[in-house]
């Protein structure tokens, strides 16, 4: 073979490429953490069912924020996607964590829609409060998953995952749950009346100017 051949062989990639499954989902590697096989093993498996659903509630984001409408487009299309981008990086934290126990994180949208906890929406557009609400209620399925895992995560002497849950999952979860619900409050006019007592004001309809030529 020539020095030429050689050289394009070299720099050829392998392509189509497969190969055996060297660690199945479900197991643990050792690692020298301090931690049990146990305790690992549990933590996997409750980590990944709170990775599975914050990816769920990743895409949810995405598509609100895409399919957004109404006079309160504008504002609620940038918050629910400040909303995303923050819950994709409690995925990539939690998948970090996931692995650094020896586990195996669910990498594969289509392997998390397979284990998550939130109902899957419909394909089409619903009205405005109903895409806040189902948002709202994905953030407390989490919630109460994230709570239970921490709390036992915590006796089993988890402190890594115990604090990654509560401060990322839980106080990220809350805070992007409070500015959700606050979107979906009535606040009517209301005007004071000489005594001091409120009351409320109709929206009166608004002429539209005449068109001049």
């Amino acid at each position: 073979m020539t020095g030429a051949n050689r050289h394009q062989s070299g720099s050829q990639p392998w392509l189509h490429q497969k190969g055996e499954v060297i660690q199945p989902f479900g197991t643990v590697r050792q690692l020298p953490i301090g931690l049990s096989y146990e305790a690992r093993m549990y933590a996997c498996q409750r980590l990944n069912h709170l990775l599975a659903d914050t990816q769920m509630l990743y895409a949810l984001y995405k598509k609100h924020h895409w399919l957004m409408r109404g006079a309160t487009f504008h504002q609620l299309h940038l918050l629910l996607d400040r909303h995303a981008e923050a819950q994709l990086a409690i995925v990539d934290a939690l998948a970090e964590r996931v692995q650094s126990l020896g586990g195996v994180a669910v990498g594969d949208p289509r392997h998390a829609a397979e284990i998550t906890s939130v109902p899957r929406p419909p394909d089409g557009v619903e009205e405005v409060p109903a895409m806040l609400s189902r948002l709202l209620e994905a953030h407390e399925t989490i919630l109460v998953g994230a709570r239970d895992a921490a709390h036992r995560l915590a006796e089993l002497g988890d402190d890594g995952s115990n604090d990654l849950i509560v401060s990322e999952v839980v106080r990220g979860g809350e805070a992007q749950a409070w500015f959700l619900a606050e979107h979906l409050v009535e606040t009517p006019l209301v005007r004071l009346l000489p005594d001091g007592e409120p009351q409320a004001v109709e929206p009166q309809p608004v002429e539209a100017a005449p068109i001049r030529a």
